[in-house]
């Protein structure tokens, strides 16, 4: 069977409708509804007739897992991806949960990070069946949870055995060729100040004017021990959520009064030959 005999079993259609179903799921991360969204894939695994299942991840969360099993002697390939998204944004015009389609865009929350990868390899899967292939090697399809919170759902996978002779994810990067990859890992940080009622505002310490100051500086940085100018340009700090008032209760019912307490959250990449801890200990010295 040559190429173009396979191409002819890909419907495009049928693919973009499948796309589609998985964009109506509002999987947010750590809900039912990425929960919902891996059961539905499992069942369409089953329908296509791979071996399929649901695997547990901490936090009574679950994978899903499909095995279209070889005929013996080949190589195995496991395709991997994630199903849990982001919440909804500003700005939408179009239902975000809506799965709408026309001769563009498929618009959807998550579909390019990364339901529309996901799709890809359960119709190319399902095109070499339809067309009567029968591969060596197993192909496995991973539909995990846990990418925002570092990857968790991929990990409990290894950490159950799943193994594969090679792999692919199609986490989206606009066509172009990655040869280097960021380690992640998120902060806290917390900053106390001194309040007065604003009739007395030059008394205070401001913790929210603190936090002003210090979060450009932050989002600035650059970790020390980058083996070169490439692997520092993935170096990168994001303060992503900020929440001043006064307490550490943050209570919001008093904004005559000068916040005194500020909490800020965010992310930092590093990139290989950097560590976790060497990152930390630069943000502890206090960045200029």
């Amino acid at each position: 069977m040559t190429h173009e005999d396979l191409l002819k079993h890909i419907d495009e259609r049928a693919c973009l409708d499948f796309l589609s179903a998985m964009a109506r799921h509002k999987s947010y991360s750590q809900t039912d509804g990425e929960r919902k969204l891996a059961a539905f894939m499992a069942d369409e695994m089953r329908a296509l007739g791979l071996e399929a299942e649901l695997t547990s991840v901490p936090g009574d969360r679950v994978n899903a897992v499909g095995r279209w099993r070889g005929v013996g002697g080949g190589k195995s390939l496991l395709f991997n991806g994630h199903v849990d998204t982001n919440p909804v944004s500003e700005g939408w015009t179009v239902d975000p949960w809506g799965g709408k389609v026309d001769d563009r865009f498929i618009y959807g929350i998550g579909v390019s990070n990364m339901k529309a990868g996901d799709a890809a390899y359960f119709c190319a899967v399902r095109a070499l069946k339809q067309a009567g292939v029968r591969l060596k090697g197993d192909v496995i399809l991973t539909y995990v949870v846990g990418e925002l919170q570092g990857g968790v759902g991929t990990l409990a996978l290894i950490e159950q055995g799943l193994r594969a002779d090679y792999f692919v994810n199609s986490e989206p990067t606009d066509l172009a060729a990655l040869t280097m990859h960021a380690a992640a890992f998120t902060f806290i940080i917390e900053l106390v100040g001194d309040t007065r009622h604003l009739s007395k505002r030059e008394e205070a310490v401001d913790a929210i004017m603190a936090a002003c100051d210090l979060i450009p500086r932050l989002n600035a940085m650059r970790f020390s021990g980058a083996a070169s100018a490439e692997h520092e340009s993935i170096n990168r700090v994001h303060v992503g959520v900020v929440h001043g008032a006064l307490g550490r209760e943050l209570h919001e019912w008093r904004p005559p009064q000068v916040a005194d307490f500020v909490r800020i959250k965010g992310s930092g990449r590093y990139a290989p030959g950097q560590t976790e801890e060497g990152a930390l200990a630069d943000l502890r010295r206090r960045p200029r």
